[in-house]
């Protein structure tokens, strides 16, 4: 009888989930969805440059200029963008000019 309690096959998993979990996860994934939408976006700057994305632009930002250095990734985003460019290092906006 004890050995027949500690069996996890002796219980039915389903019986243990209320049949409304279902319906109230819609909702709750379109608010998810929406607010998600709405912390994505960003409004679009005059000033060229790399997107945030989510925070993705940064993070690829500063590791190219840890990776190229200062002189070669402010180089690469003047010929990528122009002479005036916005780029992020160590999480700071940070502008380019250059001629």
């Amino acid at each position: 009888m004890v050995l027949e309690t500690l069996n996890p096959l002796h219980y039915n998993i389903t019986s243990l989930i209320p049949d409304t979990m279902p319906v109230a996860t819609v909702p709750i994934l379109i608010l998810v969805c929406f607010l998600f939408l709405i912390w994505n976006h960003e409004e679009t700057s005059s000033i060229p440059g790399p997107g945030y994305c989510m925070g993705i632009g940064p993070l690829i930002s500063h590791g190219r200029f840890l990776w190229m250095g200062v002189g070669n990734a402010c180089n690469y985003y003047n010929k990528t963008y122009g002479e005036f460019v916005r780029v992020w290092i160590s999480g700071e906006e940070t502008f380019i000019i250059s001629k």
